[in-house]
């Protein structure tokens, strides 16, 4: 199944890991602007590849549930 999906914008790139990841993230995801199933990464920032891998890790897990 789809686990995530990136877009780049001219000041962030848009991180889209379904509302699902979102939710279980809310408190590491704070610092970031943030919808139901999306979050921005400014440019001017370092990109979080942390906080990226544990919710694409996520979502492989959550795929593998269904």
């Amino acid at each position: 199944g789809i686990l995530v999906y990136f877009a780049g914008y001219a000041k962030h790139t848009g991180f889209y890991p379904m509302p699902s990841a979102i939710a279980a993230f809310e408190e590491r995801l704070k610092p970031y602007k943030r919808a139901k199933g999306s979050v921005q990464f400014p440019h001017s920032q370092p990109l979080p590849v942390d906080l990226i891998a544990d919710m694409v890790k996520y979502r492989v897990a959550e795929n593998a549930e269904k």
